[in-house]
């Protein structure tokens, strides 16, 4: 029988890790935006979001309204254990 190889940590751009830094709470798309100094909102939602997202690194404080102008991101439990990694 073969041996089952430890799952790896989940692999994720530059940009997401750089996203990862920066949050602090609860935050809004806009806050999130000017923490990482950017401008375009589709880079920012193709590059960063969406990434982070897929991930599993980030969370919707309203997940059943994707596109609602109330929605804030926060990390996951993933997300701060990957932080942790790259820290130390």
């Amino acid at each position: 029988m073969a041996k089952i190889p430890p799952k790896s940590p989940p692999q994720v751009t530059p940009q997401a890790g750089d996203l990862l830094v920066v949050i602090q709470g609860e935050q809004t798309r806009t806050e999130l935006m000017d923490a990482l100094g950017l401008k375009d909102r589709k880079h920012f939602r193709m590059a960063y979001l969406q990434p982070a997202l897929d991930a599993g690194l980030l969370g919707m404080t309203i997940p059943d309204k994707p596109n609602s102008r109330l929605q804030k991101y926060r990390i996951t439990e993933q997300g701060q254990t990957l932080l942790a990694q790259r820290v130390s």
